[in-house]
């Protein structure tokens, strides 16, 4: 055998990186985009170039929820999410923010803060927040659900992590309520039972459990993160922080304020994609203008009822607190900006 002989494949091996696929860039491509390219192996932009290769019950489902999705692209690896998060990026930025609500959490523990509730904003908190807990839920498995069935892996790593925040959301909330307890013993006791059975939360129940069993990835992308996570957000996390100011819950509010900045990132990158798959096929705009003007009467009857209670509830003066107004023109910016409109 010829030691001193190298086969011209091996030669070729050799010389590769591994960010191989990247090179027609002609440039050194960023940690982002090595780390978030070409994840998925049940994709045709995948690292193998094929998606199932054994005929498995699940290939049907793909093929009929995600391959067949009216919402098409000529590629979906074009996809950048505006912040370029990783894995690593995300701790970084989460450990900062978690460091701020723990630091707030601790004050109300060391002051007495929540003695000082007024009775009625214990009220609100006790029939609006406490429960608010049961749709973020859904939220989060929708999120998911997204992330399972995105046809790019960068897509995949944003509604992952959009899952994640979901579930900070969750447990902020609910470690929120445990203190209240302390004081209040039995507040918000009745939060499942409010979830499923008040006349307020029926709305949002039904919107989310619907959602829940939207199967094509496209609808279930537009149903959450173009219509109900926007208004409900917003409705939650901006407008019910203000109120808290109101009611000198002002810690509540700064809480909020730092959940508030994970549903912006939500909004960005959505938007992003919005905007890139409209580029990049003009029908693309009906499409999703269509599924917007099919889960926003849902989605609005669901924070009408809500806001309604809220208004009724909490008032300045003899005027009542203009929620549905800035709701409103909060909602149709938002859709403005990627030229739709709501539904």
């Amino acid at each position: 055998m010829n030691r001193g002989h190298s086969c011209p494949w091996v030669t070729f091996m050799a010389q590769q990186k591994t960010y191989w696929h990247l090179l027609q860039q002609q440039r050194l491509p960023t940690e982002y985009e090595i780390v978030t390219s070409k994840l998925l192996c049940y994709t045709g932009e995948g690292f193998t170039g094929k998606r199932f290769e054994l005929d498995v019950p699940l290939k049907d489902w793909y093929r009929q929820y995600q391959e067949g999705s009216p919402l098409v692209c000529s590629s979906w690896e074009k996809f950048r999410d505006p912040r370029e998060t990783t894995y690593t990026k995300y701790t970084d930025v989460q450990r900062e923010k978690e460091i701020f609500v723990d630091g707030i959490l601790e004050e109300i523990e060391l002051t007495g803060y929540d003695a000082h509730l007024h009775p009625a904003w214990l009220h609100i908190m006790a029939k609006v927040v406490a429960p608010f807990r049961y749709p973020c839920h859904g939220f989060q498995m929708i999120a998911s659900y997204i992330g399972q069935m995105a046809p790019s892996g960068r897509i995949t790593i944003t509604a992952a992590l959009q899952s994640a925040d979901e579930m900070r959301r969750i447990q902020r909330i609910a470690y929120r309520i445990r203190q209240l307890q302390q004081i209040y013993p039995g507040f918000g006791a009745d939060s499942k039972m409010l979830w499923q059975t008040d006349s307020m939360w029926q709305p949002l129940r039904e919107v989310v459990e619907k959602l829940l069993v939207a199967y094509d990835w496209s609808e279930s992308f537009v149903g959450l993160n173009l219509v109900l996570k926007p208004l409900v957000d917003e409705l939650f996390m901006k407008c019910l922080s203000d109120l808290a100011l109101v009611q000198d819950d002002y810690l509540l509010g700064q809480i909020f304020y730092s959940l508030n900045e994970d549903c912006r990132w939500h909004r960005q990158w959505t938007e992003s994609l919005v905007q890139m798959v409209i580029q990049d096929n003009i029908l693309n705009r009906d499409i999703i203008q269509a599924w917007i003007n099919r889960w926003y009467p849902l989605a609005a009857r669901a924070v009408h009822t809500i806001t309604t209670f809220l208004e009724a509830t909490l008032v300045t003066g003899k005027t009542p607190l203009p929620i549905s107004e800035s709701l409103a023109g909060f909602y149709r910016g938002y859709l403005q900006s990627m030229n739709l409109e709501a539904g």
